[in-house]
C-alpha cells in the first residue's frame, strides 16, 4: 500500500515524504547494504510508485528502477518511500512544492536547505539511514549543512542517472545524504559504476591515496555572509579546525568561480533546464509554480548559438580557475553562507534562494567532486556546515579528510541527540603501496625540510620516539640546521623524539636522493619494539659537535637556540 502526502495530516513528518511504501520495497539480509533504510528523492524512479517531482500533473509511474535504486536494492537496502523537493529540482530551500514546506530538522520555522528538502530531513531526524538527492547547483550539499548531516557530492557520471527527471542533464548528479561520512561512503561504493544508458555516465578512477597530513587549503579572498553574523562566526570556528587538523589556509582568487556560478542561471545556460521538461511545460505551463515557472520559461528565449557561447565562457573561467590548483589540495566553502526563515524565504524567494548558492553553483559546472560535512552549532544553536571541495576523482580522499574532521567536532548525529560513533575505516582511501620514515630534524613538522615530505604525498603516522639507544648531535654547518642520529650500546643513549611518517612507495626514491651526506637512511628501532627506515648519521661526522641527546629532540635545541637569539 502506498501512503500520499497529501492523504495524511501536516505534521514535519508528512511534509518531509511524498509517498511512503507499506510494505518497504527490497531489503534482505544479504549484500553489503543489508539492514539499512533509505529513502529516495522524487525525481527519482522506484518502480510501481508515482515520480512526481512535486508536481502532481507531471506525475508517471516507471516500470522500473532507477539504476541507482536497482543497485541499492540488489545491495539489500531497503526502500522507505519517495520525498518531497522543491519543483523539478528547482531550487536550494525546500519551500517550492505543493506537498508543503519541509522544515529545519532542527527549527520548524526555518528553510530545510533544497531541493533535496525531504532526503536531507528524514536523514536528520533518524527516520532512514541515508537518502539519495540530486545535485546540479548545491542540491545535494546545502539541506545537509542547514541540518547537521554529510551530503555527498559525487565527482559527475560516477553515479548513472538513468532513470532521474533531468534539472540540467549535462551537470546533474544523484547525492547521498547520511549521518556519517562512511555511511555515505558505504553507499557510494555500491551505486557508483558505469551505465551504457546514461549519456553522461563515464569511467572514472578515483584517487586512493589520502592527501596530505599537512594539506593546503583555498579560501575565497573575500566572503560574503549576507549579514548573518552567526554564520561568519561560525566559519571562522570552523577553518581554525581545519588548522588544527593540519590545514593551511591559501587565498585564492574566486572571482572566475564566482562568474561561472552565475552562468548557471544568469546565461544560456538555463535553457537546459528548459529543455529537461520541455514537452510537459509547454503543455502544461500553468501547472508549474513560481518562482519555478519563470527559470523555466526564461530559457526558452536563448539561442542555440547562445548556449554555445555560454559554454565556451564556462570552459574559460574552468581554465582560469585551473591556477588556484597549483597551490592548494582542495577548496574549502561554507555550504550555506546564511541561515532564512520559511516566512523570509516565501517573502523574497529568488534573492534568498540565490544566496544560498552562493557557495555551490560553480562545483558541477567546473567538474568538481564536493562533500558538506557538519562544523558546528551556530550560537543560536542551529547546524552549520562546510564543503570540501576537490577536482573530479577526488571523492574518497574528500571522504578520508570529512570523516576525520566531522569526528573531530564532537557533535551529535543530525538532530537525532545521539553520539557520534567511533570512526571507519574507509579501505579504498590508503596509498597501494608505502613505506614508513622515521624523521628527526629539520623533516619534522613545521621544520624547513617538511615539504620535502607532504609535496610527496606523504602524511604523518605518528610523534613517538626511537629506543633508548641513540645519542643526538647538532652538526656543524649545515643549512638549514641538521642534527645527526648515532646508535650507541645499550646504556650510553636515550630515547630521541621522531614523527613517522607514511610515503608512496612511488616518491620514496626520490626523497631519498635529496639527503646530503653524511646523513642517509637506515633502520631505526622505535620505542615500542618495532623498526621502520629512518635518518641515521655517519659516526665520523659528530665528531666535535655538540651532544645534544640530554634535550630529547631537535625541537627543544631549535627552541633553546631562538630563546639564546
Amino acid at each position: 500500500m502506498m501512503v500520499h502526502a497529501s492523504e495524511q495530516p501536516s505534521e514535519n513528518a508528512a511534509e518531509a515524504w511524498i509517498t511512503r511504501l507499506d510494505p518497504p520495497l527490497g531489503g534482505s539480509d544479504q549484500g553489503p547494504l543489508a539492514g539499512l533504510r533509505f529513502g529516495a528523492k522524487d525525481n527519482i524512479d522506484a518502480a510501481g510508485v508515482p515520480t512526481t517531482a512535486a508536481c502532481p500533473a507531471f506525475a508517471r509511474t516507471p516500470q522500473t528502477n532507477a539504476t541507482v535504486v536497482q543497485r541499492l536494492l540488489d545491495a539489500g537496502a531497503q526502500l522507505l518511500g519517495k520525498t518531497n523537493l522543491d519543483q523539478f529540482a528547482c531550487g536550494l530551500n525546500g519551500t517550492r512544492s505543493p506537498y508543503g514546506s519541509v522544515p529545519n530538522s532542527f527549527d520548524p520555522r526555518y528553510v530545510s536547505g533544497g531541493s533535496s528538502s525531504g532526503s536531507a530531513y528524514v536523514v536528520a531526524t533518524g527516520q532512514v539511514d541515508f537518502a539519495l538527492g540530486t545535485d546540479t547547483a548545491g542540491s545535494g550539499r546545502v539541506p545537509a549543512g542547514l541540518n547537521n548531516i554529510v551530503g555527498l557530492k559525487p565527482s559527475r557520471g560516477l553515479i548513472s542517472a538513468r532513470g532521474v527527471v533531468p534539472a540540467a542533464q549535462s551537470v546533474d548528479c544523484v547525492s547521498i545524504f547520511a549521518r556519517t561520512v562512511a555511511t555515505a561512503v558505504q553507499v557510494l561504493q555500491v551505486a557508483a559504476g558505469f551505465d551504457a544508458e546514461d549519456p553522461f555516465s563515464r569511467h572514472l578512477p578515483l584517487a586512493t591515496e589520502p592527501l596530505p597530513a599537512r594539506f593546503r587549503f583555498g579560501l575565497p579572498s573575500s566572503l560574503d555572509f549576507f549579514g548573518d553574523t552567526q554564520s561568519a562566526s561560525a566559519f571562522q570556528r570552523a577553518i581554525g579546525q581545519l588548522q588544527a587538523q593540519g590545514g593551511t589556509p591559501v587565498e585564492i582568487d574566486y572571482a572566475p568561480l564566482a562568474e561561472a556560478a552565475a552562468l548557471l542561471y544568469d546565461s544560456a545556460l538555463v535553457a537546459e533546464r528548459y529543455a529537461a521538461v520541455r514537452d510537459f511545460f509547454d503543455a502544461h505551463e500553468d501547472q508549474v509554480m513560481e518562482p519555478v515557472r519563470g527559470i523555466l520559461a526564461n530559457g526558452k528565449r536563448y539561442s542555440a548559438a547562445d548556449v554555445i557561447d555560454a559554454r565556451v565562457k564556462l570552459q574559460a573561467l574552468g581554465q582560469r580557475a585551473l591556477a588556484m590548483w597549483e597551490h592548494i589540495d582542495l577548496l574549502v566553502v561554507p555550504t550555506a553562507p546564511a541561515f532564512y526563515t520559511i516566512e523570509a524565504m516565501q517573502a523574497d524567494p529568488v534573492a534568498l534562494n540565490r544566496n544560498l548558492g552562493q557557495y555551490t553553483n560553480f562545483v558541477n559546472l567546473l567538474d568538481y567532486a564536493a562533500l558538506s560535512v557538519p562544523a558546528n552549532l551556530r550560537d543560536d544553536g542551529l547546524p552549520f556546515g562546510i564543503t570540501l571541495i576537490g577536482r573530479a576523482g577526488s571523492d574518497l580522499q574528500l571522504a578520508e579528510l570529512g570523516q576525520r574532521y566531522h569526528h573531530a567536532t564532537g557533535l551529535t548525529l543530525g538532530a537525532t541527540g545521539e553520539p557520534m560513533p567511533p570512526a571507519e575505516p574507509l579501505p579504498q582511501v590508503a596509498p597501494a603501496s608505502t613505506v614508513k620514515v622515521a624523521v628527526v630534524g629539520a623533516h619534522l613538522s613545521g621544520m624547513p625540510l617538511n615539504s620535502q615530505l607532504t609535496e610527496r604525498g606523504a602524511r604523518l603516522v605518528e610523534a613517538t620516539h626511537t629506543a633508548p639507544c641513540y645519542r643526538l648531535y647538532a652538526l656543524p654547518g649545515t643549512v638549514p640546521p641538521k642534527p645527526g642520529l648515532i646508535r650507541v650500546a645499550e646504556g650510553d643513549g636515550a630515547a630521541i623524539a621522531v614523527e613517522v611518517w607514511e610515503m608512496p612507495l612511488a616518491h620514496y626514491g626520490s626523497f631519498v636522493a635529496l639527503i646530503p651526506a653524511p646523513l642517509g637512511i637506515g633502520s631505526l628501532q622505535l620505542a615500542d619494539g618495532g623498526t621502520v627506515q629512518g635518518f641515521v648519521c655517519d659516526p665520523l661526522a659528530v665528531e666535535g659537535a655538540e651532544d645534544i641527546t640530554a634535550l630529547g629532540g631537535w625541537r627543544a635545541y631549535i627552541a633553546r637556540r631562538a630563546a639564546a637569539a
